[in-house]
């Protein structure tokens, strides 16, 4: 085993097992905080009070362990170690973590970081936790003698993981009163706490708000301080860089020479008012009526903003018997061209880490079946239905068009975008010229709203956008599917035919997000009379990826590849918009939708 010059053994990854994970008694919300223990063969080296490890359950599909705290941990005697953790449920990651289940393998990497600094013999110390901080100082105390600290624990509401405390005085204090003294920690803990104590030194982890405070009394009182500190880690082990703190003594990695810091050295910020030239939005009130979740795009009335993505999910009826697709704002149909397509041979889908690759090549029934027998389909269900239009060449989108135009479709959706087939698609969108032409030629055949679905593969995509817009677009959707190749490494050929395949999913959503962001941003400096709305495409998943792409400056978004992997993901993502939309105030959709946007 290795250690530093203090003993601190260094970090290893090894996979442990699980023997108890469950819900935390006192925790408010309830199961809101889980204890996971976690049992580490013979020779793993024992955590030191302060100590983390990067948490990561062997069978999850998130890409990054979670850093969390050492709660306590207790050496067997067949010569294993039992490590404690306590998790505050708060995204995917610790949702996972806290949902495993006896005997579950989980891989670790750890100890990390350095320890609490030992206490002079004999003398007292205070010790102060906040909310899920209460975990690594609780377990700093089961290091220490008994009696010999004093410890202050600070709650919204409940309190949890003090069962193994053995302070001289234990205080709690709840902001709602629910326990111990009603307040936050300054309700009990004050600079004359503080000087009457006669305390050598303050160990303290919590929030940042917290933190601060503590610093400043302690420092006041000429107490020495120490604090546990978070920051967003990835490596666990100082290399990566992303976790570092403001010090003093320049920035200062969170998760290498800290966590724990001298409070002397630490800087706090004043709280966060604006990020990247863009002011933090100030706090509403919950709603106590539903929010409006309605859009206008191109003059049509949609019901909420979530439309099932073109492509994804052929012409609403497929999906009818699987959930209530009547609750969808709208449905873009499958690809049309103005012949029937068998599409692309060979292999058409394969999957890749958060994503999906596909060659389908617009297989479809011509626009006259479709006219005949899925549109009236499409039209007897709710959500709005739009054709999307393809071609092959400016005579069949115009032939194309001028069919569909005689019929009771709401709305049209250009598809200049498809990266699958040899001849027109993305060849359309790829400049300004040839994606004005086809524009234009659609724009003479019908006056019904317009949508023009984009390729992010242009060099000049909000060239693009503007030259649709000028020749009579009345939206853009973005981004169709991004081009990559995929490999079959056994046969060392292609996957694909064509070689070249779309790929969509969560693995593109960031660069969607800001395209999106670009676009409307671009289409913002127009006058007010020219600007058109976005449609956002892109990895959307979850409600929290819809409510982005809507702060971006997007009216509305499609969801396509995630339905193949959740079929109820539009009607979560429905249902986790209007919650949201709850919770911060919003009464509709336009009090947030491009917030982000500068101007």
């Amino acid at each position: 085993m290795f250690t530093d010059c203090q003993g601190i053994p260094y970090p290893v990854f090894a996979q442990g097992k699980v023997s108890y994970c469950a819900a935390v008694k006192g925790a408010v919300p309830e199961n809101s905080v889980y204890e996971l223990r976690v049992v580490l063969d013979k020779g793993s080296p024992d955590p030191a009070a302060g100590q983390f490890y990067m948490l990561h359950a062997v069978n999850s599909s998130s890409l990054l362990g979670r850093p969390i705290s050492v709660y306590y941990s207790e050496k067997k005697k067949d010569g294993s170690v039992e490590i404690y953790f306590l998790i505050l449920v708060k995204g995917d990651g610790t949702k996972i973590l806290c949902s495993l289940k006896n005997d579950d393998k989980i891989a670790l990497l750890g100890p990390c970081g350095n320890r609490f600094q030992a206490p002079e013999a004999d003398k007292k110390v205070c010790i102060v936790g906040g909310g899920i901080g209460v975990a690594p100082v609780a377990g700093f105390a089961t290091t220490l003698k008994p009696k010999s600290y004093d410890f202050f624990a600070s709650f919204k509401s409940g309190s949890y993981g003090l069962q193994k405390l053995k302070a001289n005085k234990p205080v709690i204090t709840t902001d709602d009163g629910s326990v111990g003294v009603h307040g936050m920690l300054p309700a009990a803990f004050t600079e004359e706490v503080l000087k009457n104590g006669n305390y050598s030194a303050v160990y303290a982890c919590g929030p940042l708000p917290m933190l601060k405070y503590v610093k400043e009394i302690s420092e006041k009182c000429g107490v020495q301080c120490w604090l546990s500190m978070e920051s967003r880690m990835v490596c666990g082990v100082g290399v990566c860089l992303g976790c570092t703190i403001d010090t003093t003594e320049g920035k200062k990695r969170c998760c290498k020479e800290g966590p724990i810091f001298d409070s002397k050295i630490l800087k706090f910020d004043a709280p966060c008012t604006e990020v990247a030239g863009v002011k933090v939005q100030p706090r509403r009130e919950p709603l106590t009526k539903e929010p409006d979740l309605s859009v206008n795009i191109a003059g049509v009335h949609f019901e909420n903003p979530v439309i099932a993505s073109s492509g994804t999910f052929g012409f609403g009826k497929e999906y009818e018997s699987v959930f209530d697709v009547n609750r969808l704002g709208g449905i873009s149909s499958k690809g049309l061209t103005l012949e029937p397509r068998q599409g692309n041979d060979g292999i058409r889908v394969w999957e890749t880490p958060s994503g999906l690759m596909n060659s389908i090549g617009l297989q479809n029934p011509g626009i006259p079946h479709f006219i005949e027998h899925e549109l009236p389909q499409m039209l007897s269900l709710k959500p709005v239905a739009i054709a999307n239009l393809s071609g092959s060449s400016l005579e069949t989108y115009s032939k194309g068009a001028k069919l569909l135009d005689a019929t009771d479709v709401p709305m049209i959706e250009l598809n200049i975008s498809c990266p699958n087939v040899s001849a027109g698609g993305a060849a359309f969108g790829m400049t300004c010229s040839a994606a004005k032409d086809v524009v234009q030629a659609v724009r003479k055949e019908t006056k019904k709203p317009l949508i023009v679905k984009l390729t992010p593969q242009s060099l000049e995509l909000n060239k693009v956008a503007l030259s649709c817009i000028e020749a009579g677009a009345d939206g853009i959707s973005l981004c169709n599917s991004f081009q990559g190749i995929a490999i079959d490494i056994e046969r060392g050929v292609p996957v694909f035919e064509k070689l070249k395949a779309g790929l969509g999913g969560p693995a593109v959503r960031p660069i969607a997000v800001r395209l999106i962001y670009e676009l409307v941003e671009v289409i913002n400096s127009l006058p007010k009379d020219k600007r058109v709305p976005v449609i956002a495409i892109g990895g959307i998943a979850k409600w929290q990826d819809a409510v982005e792409f809507i702060m971006a400056g997007a009216s509305a978004v499609q969801v396509g590849t995630a339905t193949f992997a959740n079929p109820n993901a539009m009607i979560e993502i429905i249902d986790g918009l209007k919650d949201f939309m709850k919770r911060k105030g919003y009464e509709n959709i336009e009090q947030f939708r491009g917030i982000i946007q500068k101007n």
